[in-house]
């Protein structure tokens, strides 16, 4: 192990923009952070997506570790490489073979652009169909597969090359409140948590997966005051001293309000991260304006120089990140056209493999006039940076389906359209409601579905993002699990009658 550095900063930060300005340069230089995290803001195209990782090592030297949100399906930073479908889809395909496959197929698009660190798989069991954050982001409500599928696709990743982060230890999937907006709490005694949250987890600290991103979420019965990233009980009782996980533990981003509200009357900015890096946390995420991460820093700084936390505790850090580092170095690896195709190929066919029935599924015949009823948008929220187009659906539809008619309705007031669809309905031979928002269904397009199902004509639901709106209305359905290219053309199969081998990889509770 290398003498510990004072100069060790461990947080993690983003970049406001696709290049590095003069001030964000003297930024990472003056505080050495420890590595940046990319988002949607930071990507043009590849070739400049590769440029602006070469530009932060410059500055932060070749050992930086380069973060993002690559988790196939809706959260996709890039969309420039090839798109992996959700975690949710590969539930439903039920391969751990396939799921391999897709993790080092998502590696080696980031890794031939030097991005060595990658916040995926999400390990949560997603039990609350209400769930806003997680849902399709999760391999599953049975633990076991979860377990199972995450961690093949994690195998994947880190072959390829790239550092795996599962989260959100200890679970976030029994929660009907997003962390970004508010901080959740899971009110299950220890037993229900050994049972279904923790055991991915377990199993993945047993498989030696190299890091673990942590859950702002209060859990009671593990610590009665503090959420899991602020937690000394659940991030060193719990997991190093009573798992013995010895891998990278990062936070999740600080500026979530489930954070922020927590953090309000007890710790300023600065202070947070401290509590959070002498909780447990080896990296704090430190996402936000640059006053917040400088206060940060000085925090960690001060903390160091005052020795308010053990210099052991540094030193364990500093180990862990330089040993990541040595097994993740970030060096690019070619990616030659030839086998970007064949990881399309890969992950084209998990997108069929995921595309499921439900229920008594008709499907429309090539001569018919189809009414395809959609929301007018879908937009990105939280962790999610843009929603599905269902017109772009539309109009590749209407390529197989000329006699194609769209109605949109603003989801905000779906009964604007309800005399339109009655008409529209008698004209048509077939109809299609697609549903493409990641919340629950609004009560005015519960209603406007069932008079699309009653006007007598057969109907279709396509459930293009949330599975369990097929569970709130009860029709006939394909369910998609997103609607990134690849699950769009399998689902355009699909309605042309291709197999549709899927499995519901989530309980429904028929209502």
């Amino acid at each position: 192990m290398k003498k510990y550095s004072a100069k060790f900063c461990p947080l993690v930060v983003d970049v406001p923009g696709p290049t590095l300005d003069d001030a964000t340069r003297r930024h990472l230089a003056h505080y050495g952070f420890a590595g940046v995290c990319l988002f949607r803001k930071n990507v043009q195209h590849r070739r400049q997506l590769a440029e602006l990782v070469e530009q932060i090592r410059e500055v932060l030297g070749p050992e930086a570790l380069i973060a993002i949100d690559q988790e196939g399906g809706a959260v996709l930073r890039t969309t420039d490489l090839p798109e992996a479908p959700s975690a949710m889809a590969l539930g439903a395909a039920d391969d751990p073979a396939l799921a391999e496959a897709v993790g080092a197929a998502v590696g080696r698009g980031l890794i031939s652009l030097g991005i060595n660190w990658d916040y995926a798989p999400v390990l949560d069991v997603n039990t609350d169909p209400r769930n806003p954050v997680i849902g399709d982001r999760s391999f599953g409500s049975d633990p076991a597969k979860v377990a199972e599928l995450g961690l093949s696709w994690a195998r994947g990743l880190e072959g390829a090359g790239v550092m795996a982060c599962v989260k959100h230890f200890p679970g976030h999937g029994d929660t009907y409140l997003d962390s970004h907006l508010a901080l959740p709490v899971v009110r299950k005694p220890r037993e229900q948590l050994e049972a279904v949250e923790f055991y991915p987890f377990r199993r993945a600290v047993e498989a030696g997966i190299s890091s673990i991103m942590t859950a702002h979420i209060l859990y009671p019965a593990l610590d009665p005051e503090y959420p899991a990233t602020l937690s000394q009980a659940i991030l060193t009782g719990l997991l190093r001293e009573e798992w013995g996980y010895d891998g990278l533990v990062v936070t999740d981003s600080m500026d979530m309000q489930a954070i922020t509200q927590f953090s309000a009357d007890r710790f300023n900015p600065g202070a947070a991260a401290l509590h959070a890096f002498g909780a447990g946390a080896d990296l704090v995420l430190a996402l936000g304006s640059r006053e917040t991460q400088q206060a940060q820093a000085e925090a960690l700084r001060q903390a160091q120089e005052e020795g308010t936390i053990p210099a052991q505790r540094w030193e364990e850090s500093q180990r862990r990140l330089e040993e990541a580092i040595a097994r993740f170095p970030g060096t690019p690896r070619p990616y030659s056209p030839t086998l970007e195709a064949e990881d399309l190929a890969i992950l084209t066919a998990a997108a069929r493999r995921s595309i499921t029935r439900y229920g008594e599924v008709q499907l429309p015949r090539p001569g018919d006039r189809i009414l395809f009823v959609a929301p007018d948008v879908a937009v990105g929220e939280s962790a999610y940076e843009n929603g599905p187009a269902a017109q772009d659906l539309a109009r590749r539809l209407a390529e197989r389906f000329p006699g194609l008619k769209t109605l949109a309705y603003p989801r905000s007031a779906p009964e604007a359209i309800r005399a339109s669809v009655q008409a529209a309905a008698q004209e048509a031979d077939f109809i299609l409601y697609v549903t493409t928002s990641r919340q629950q269904l609004q009560p005015g397009e519960v209603e406007l579905a069932r008079t699309l199902f009653a006007s007598g004509r057969p109907a279709l639901h396509v459930a293009l993002w949330n599975p369990y709106h097929a569970m709130n209305l009860g029709q006939p359905a394909l369910i998609t699990y997103g609607w990134r290219q690849p699950t769009l053309e399998a689902l355009l199969e699909a309605l042309s009658g291709a197999p549709t081998p899927g499995k519901l990889p989530v309980e429904f509770i028929p209502r």
